[in-house]
């Protein structure tokens, strides 16, 4: 079987996730491989250069189109240097054979570090004090209402591979670590030293730092409620880096303005943010702009699994992070 390769890229993209010596290792595997730009181009056009350019393997990012229904008679593994697969292929192609991967946990300890700082900046009151000190001039009086991560509970919504970073970064802070998802077993409750809660209600209630992961499936579409937020105790941390739709937004922002919560939000439900959202300027929460991960010095780490995976293909060895039709179903 042929293994000629279609990278399919952006400049920005190709500088990025191939810096000299990744691009040195990808030329070794693929000495004649062919680099097309698809800025600008339409889906149609992208269907024709792919077939007539018929590889074996395409080589994808954030900006390449999704793949027409017909595909080309050799291509067989789509090798997808990001996270999200819905905008590159259908469920349709999977079924048909194709082989594809993304970038799989490659980037999941970068987004768990996110978490990690949206769930200290709220405990510590950074936004308020930050704008206060800044703006206004202040210095705190008396007593501060900043707390701390040591010993707290943490409840985690979704169990995927970023959650599980995530408990690991937190471990030197003795927390106690509760998790709703429905893959969590018996197993991971020794491996992670957590407990399996029994409801999503009894998440909310009893934990001081809520972190949100679960993936934006129909099931789970707005799924954190105005009622679940309001059994979160008063002063705890509302924490979202995975994905903004599966919160109930007016809800939040409702429960955000009354300014008992701590809300840490990288995610929201229309991105970009539009300027005069409501949730910004409130000082009781910490925005960031989509930027959980990677980093982009960090992107590497996504390339140095995709070069595994495709030495593997090459070799007939397995794939790592392979997107099945059932993981397709359960992805955001």
């Amino acid at each position: 079987m042929s293994t000629s390769l279609l990278a399919v890229l952006t400049p920005y993209e190709a500088e990025h996730f191939f810096p000299e010596l990744l691009l040195a290792d990808l030329r070794a595997l693929f000495p004649d491989f062919r680099k097309l730009d698809p800025t600008d181009l339409s889906p149609a056009a992208f269907a024709e250069k792919l077939a007539a350019a018929d590889p074996a393997i395409l080589l994808t990012c954030w900006k390449t189109p999704l793949l027409p229904a017909v595909l080309p008679p050799r291509l067989r593994y789509v090798c997808y240097l990001s996270g999200s697969v819905k905008t590159l292929v259908t469920r349709a192609h999977l079924e048909c054979g194709l082989l594809v991967t993304n970038w799989g946990g490659a980037i999941s300890r970068v987004v768990a570090e996110c978490a990690f700082l949206h769930t200290l900046a709220c405990l510590r009151r950074s936004t308020r004090w930050t704008i206060a000190m800044h703006q206004q001039g202040a210095w705190k009086n008396g007593l501060t209402d900043a707390a701390s991560l040591f010993e707290r509970r943490v409840g985690i919504h979704g169990f995927g591979p970023v959650a599980r970073e995530f408990i690991r970064l937190i471990r030197p802070f003795n927390c106690h670590v509760s998790v709703f998802a429905p893959d969590v077993d018996s197993t991971h409750e020794r491996e992670f030293n957590l407990r399996r809660a029994p409801s999503l209600e009894a998440l909310f209630a009893h934990s001081d730092v809520l972190i949100e992961l679960a993936p934006l499936i129909p099931a789970t579409a707005g799924i954190v409620t105005e009622k679940l937020l309001r059994l979160l105790p008063p002063g705890a941390a509302f924490v979202n880096v995975g994905r903004g739709g599966v919160v109930d937004e007016p809800a939040l922002i409702r429960v955000a303005r009354e300014g008992q919560l701590l809300c840490g939000l990288d995610v929201f439900a229309h991105e970009p943010l539009v300027p005069d959202h409501p949730l910004r300027g409130l000082p009781n929460v910490f925005l960031t702009p989509h930027f959980a991960g990677p980093t982009s010095d960090r992107y590497p780490d996504a390339t140095a699994q995709a070069l595994r995976n495709l030495r593997a293909f090459t070799q007939g060895l397995p794939l790592e992070a392979l997107v099945t039709p059932e993981v397709y179903d359960r992805s955001s």
